[in-house]
């Protein structure tokens, strides 16, 4: 019995070394169609061959695809109160060329070409701090003075009003907000209709009137008045995104969870092929950024692209001429 299991062993292994045989099943059937073999599914090229070492063992195999399990068991017709099937279990290893190259530390990690030349221009173009997101974006819009859950709150609720509008709309809403009382039990207690003379002209500014209100009234019955500290719950809010989740995890919580991405993020990283392939909205783009740009680069990649953005790298008519990244942009011919 140890001499069969010895051949049977060999027989196998030779199996394994061959990958995705679903579609092989059918013709390890057609060649094992006796007695003694049995053929489920089988993990093998040469169907044939292997059929045929099988039945001369006098084996029976069934392998599940789906675990890449196997099972193999000797073909002795029953007898009555006589067992006599013994089971081997084989395990396939059956993985797809991408899940290799994820595991396998050799593979080198894709990243974008000449990228850290890409961010030291940028770094270098955006050292005087003099685009609007400099002076007037969500981190300069909320009271450094105020209790943590109220600095807290108004980091989000600068983040909800942004959306869609420039900064500088953004920011003015936010001053009457603030000379209003922009906390929570105050928002609670203005009405609609104030409430949208205070943070109109910002973009879609009706909608998010109700989203600031139904949010306000979760923070405060759900959190105590503050906000969530994670992203999962934050995102459950109404009016509130991956993008304004992950930024408000940054700037009010310290705790960067990814990357904040914007139009001016999005748009600036296909230009420059910070994305394998050509991205269709800014969540796609933030997936492609975080697998490959190392995690210490996250916080500042937003703050410097979109006013990088905002002063250079324009949605329409962008001053290619002005940029340092002109040699090296795989954009730059065909913008300019």
């Amino acid at each position: 019995m140890a001499s069969l299991y010895a051949q049977t062993n060999k027989t196998v292994r030779k199996a394994t070394r061959y990958k995705n045989c679903a579609s092989q099943a059918a013709a390890v059937q057609k060649n094992a169609g006796t007695e003694g073999c049995h053929v489920s599914s089988v993990n093998s090229g040469e169907a044939s061959a292997v059929a045929t070492g099988i039945m001369a063992l006098g084996l029976n195999l069934k392998a599940d695809k789906h675990t890449g399990q196997a099972e193999i068991g000797r073909a002795i017709p029953s007898r009555v109160g006589l067992k006599q099937k013994r089971n081997l279990k084989i395990e396939y290893e059956c993985r797809s060329a991408e899940h290799s190259e994820k595991s396998d530390p050799k593979v080198p990690k894709w990243e974008p070409r000449n990228w850290k030349e890409h961010l030291n221009n940028i770094r270098e173009m955006r050292k005087n701090k003099d685009a609007p997101v400099d002076h007037m974006g969500a981190e300069k819009c909320f009271d450094k003075d105020a209790d943590p859950p109220v600095m807290r709150y108004q980091v989000l609720v600068s983040l909800m009003l942004s959306s869609q509008t420039k900064d500088q709309v953004t920011s003015a809403a936010m001053m009457k907000l603030r000379s209003h009382g922009l906390t929570v039990d105050s928002i609670l207690k203005t009405d609609d209709k104030l409430l949208g003379e205070l943070i109109y002209p910002v973009g879609f500014w009706k909608t998010k009137v109700k989203y600031i209100r139904q949010t306000t009234e979760i923070l405060k019955w759900q959190y105590n008045g503050d906000i969530p500290n994670n992203v999962a719950e934050l995102v459950k809010l109404p009016g509130v995104g991956a993008k304004m989740a992950h930024l408000a995890m940054d700037i009010a919580w310290n705790n960067i969870t990814g990357i904040g991405v914007d139009t001016h993020v999005h748009r600036i990283s296909n230009r420059l092929k910070w994305v394998k392939k050509e991205t269709k909205s800014p969540e796609d783009t933030r997936i492609a950024l975080e697998s490959w740009l190392p995690k210490e680069y996250w916080s500042e990649i937003n703050w410097l692209l979109v006013g990088f953005g905002q002063q250079i790298c324009l949605p329409v008519g962008p001053r290619c001429t002005e940029c340092l990244n002109r040699e090296i942009c795989p954009a730059s011919k065909r913008l300019h």
